[in-house]
């Protein structure tokens, strides 16, 4: 039996089991298991040999950067990101990866990520996805409430020591002006169940091309519908969240999929979403 499971604390509600059960099975798979593991932070640092007990594993909050010191090599993804979200045990040698960027790349494929980007947010996921359209070219507007104008300034600094000439500023996401190529939403706005919320007003929206949102609950935030209703394209969070899963097979066993296999799941992902907020 493969045993793989993600780790994390609190383990809630979460897709992953569904996910990485149906790319198993579309692998033809049958000898593996997905379960969840709650390892609290002051235990993390002794669970060696937790992680050496699977094949495989992902990791989410708070973990992806106290786990780095408990593996053996980390992948080049991880280390620009100083994260780990998957790891590969490779006859007992852990090799932490970032799949993250992965998710959000592959998602977007359609979405022109090297055009004018207004980013919303610059949290975790936020950096991720400014880093990954300063790689593509992009031009990028960070837009941040005042308090996290600092940590937005820390991000832009990143960027450039990271993407020599990328082209960064950084606005107020309340008086945010301008039209743009692509409008990305990397806050927790519009989350369920504050599913009434968007960060952005109207005529941002209007003057964008398209829209990406982070968030997969629910599978349409308001941001997405007023998108629609522009007749812009808008992907949400569903299609990355399968996304990087999909990187994590390829890494783990050299797992290969039809996209619309994978689109399948994608949608499975948002009825059970939508089951579940019911």
């Amino acid at each position: 039996m493969n045993k793989f499971a993600l780790i994390g604390h609190p383990l809630g509600h979460s897709m992953s089991p569904l996910i990485h059960e149906k790319l198993f099975a579309l692998s033809g798979l049958a000898d593996t298991s997905y379960e969840l593991i709650d390892i609290a932070p002051e235990d993390m640092a002794n669970s060696r040999g937790t992680l050496e007990a699977l094949r495989g594993l992902n990791v989410t909050i708070p973990h992806k950067q106290a786990v780095i010191a408990l593996v053996d090599e980390l992948g080049e993804s991880a280390q620009r990101y100083n994260s780990v979200n998957c790891i590969n045990n490779d006859n007992g040698k852990l090799i932490g990866y970032n799949t993250d960027c992965d998710g959000f790349l592959r998602s977007a494929e359609q979405l022109p990520i090297g055009g004018n980007v207004a980013i919303l947010g610059c949290g975790g996921v936020g950096r991720m996805i400014a880093i990954e359209v300063a790689r593509h070219g992009g031009n990028i507007t960070l837009a941040v409430i005042p308090q996290d104008v600092k940590n937005a300034q820390i991000l832009m600094a990143e960027i450039l020591a990271k993407c020599s000439g990328a082209s960064v500023r950084i606005a107020d996401i309340s008086t945010l002006d301008g039209s743009y190529d692509l409008l990305i939403n990397a806050t927790p706005v519009g989350m369920y169940p504050k599913v009434d919320a968007c960060a952005v007003s109207d005529t941002i929206i209007e003057n964008s091309g398209s829209v990406f949102d982070v968030i997969y609950n629910p599978k349409e935030t308001l941001l997405m519908k007023k998108a629609r209703a522009f007749g812009k394209t808008a992907v949400g969070g569903a299609s990355m969240l399968v996304y990087q899963a999909v990187k994590a097979h390829e890494i783990w066993y050299g797992g290969s999929f039809r996209t619309e296999d994978i689109a399948k799941i994608i949608t499975d992902v948002e009825n059970a979403v939508d089951s579940m907020n019911k």
